[in-house]
């Protein structure tokens, strides 16, 4: 199984990528096609641990954060990221990693590797952590208004992704909406309801915002505004309760101590709420492996970002999902 690698998307590009692909060859046994400037690449690579499963794909281009997506994917065939998406689709890789701008890397899957037969629209799939575990957020910014029939796609794309990737057995789907009765929301969000209802996912019914830290469903469906909206607020909320923890435990030697107590305890809820342990979102509904990393991705991101597109690869998402909407 290999994996393309976008080498120089991300804030820390390429060296950070370059990291990422090596431990993904060196732990998790994954064969990496980093796609960048060989002579920028190479010394990077040369003679690492893991080096002997990464094989370096030269392009002389790369998509900038600041350029327009789509006419960038369009102008620069010979991109980093354009020609990640062109292995995908020829089937030298199993999928695609880049945590470059999400925009372009939306544009080279869509228009590199091509949407499934029957998928209205792809979606950005995010995993958020939850008491239980983590569950799964579509959309969090591909679509920022949807048609009913869309939700229930991001639904049951969603579903399988968490089925065949988190091993969640008949995962439970719940329509993110401001409050629990099936007449609640815009109109878009009813009808959404009773199509999610009538269907064979195992749909719980809407959930409020504040249901999803609970863990009790798996898969949250929405359109790409309010989850983006709802990602940036978690992402944000959990770094200021960190910092006003640092801050209450640092005040005086008594709240020292106590904190040097739960350490390990703070350590572990850290990491349970890092976004670089999940890797990267996957981008459902695209005829091929496609996940979308984070701009700041450090090389833990990255072989983790590997990790899963080699596991999402391995058990046939892109097909299942194919065979799903082909039977509906």
């Amino acid at each position: 199984m290999k994996i393309a690698v976008d080498a120089f998307g991300g804030d820390y590009a390429p060296e950070q990528i370059v990291a990422g692909a090596l431990e993904a060859s060196a732990m998790h046994g994954i064969e990496v096609l980093l796609v960048g400037d060989e002579a920028a690449l190479r010394p990077l690579v040369a003679n690492k641990e893991g080096s002997d499963g990464v094989e370096i794909v030269h392009a002389t281009q790369v998509i900038g954060m600041d350029e327009a997506p789509v006419e960038a994917v369009r102008k620069k065939k010979d991109s980093s990221l354009t020609v990640a998406a062109a292995l995908v689709k020829s089937g030298a890789a199993g999928g695609m990693i880049s945590a470059g701008s999400t925009g372009a890397a939306m544009a080279a899957s869509l228009l590199g590797i091509g949407r499934i037969k029957g998928v209205e629209r792809p979606a950005i799939t995010s995993l958020m952590p939850t008491l239980t575990g983590v569950c799964l957020l579509a959309d969090v910014g591909a679509n920022v208004d949807c048609r009913p029939s869309q939700l229930v796609q991001f639904g049951q794309m969603s579903s399988i992704y968490a089925e065949k990737v988190l091993g969640v057995q008949n995962p439970k789907v719940g329509l993110l909406n401001v409050g629990e009765e099936p007449t609640k929301g815009n109109e878009a969000a009813q009808k959404a309801y009773q199509v999610l209802q009538n269907s064979s996912l195992n749909f719980i019914g809407n959930i409020e915002g504040r249901e999803i830290p609970k863990g009790h469903v798996d898969v949250v469906v929405c359109d790409g505004f309010v989850g983006n909206i709802v990602l940036k607020f978690a992402e944000g909320l959990g770094s200021a309760l960190f910092g006003m923890m640092k801050e209450e435990f640092t005040k005086t030697t008594l709240t020292k101590l106590g904190a040097l107590l739960l350490k390990p305890g703070l350590r572990q809820i850290k990491k349970r709420m890092d976004y670089t342990e999940y890797g990267g979102a996957p981008l459902l509904g695209v005829n091929g492996i496609s996940i979308i990393a984070h701009g700041s991705s450090n090389a833990k991101a990255i072989r983790n970002a590997i990790r899963v597109a080699a596991e999402a690869a391995e058990n046939h998402v892109v097909e299942t999902i194919a065979e799903t909407m082909v039977g509906d």
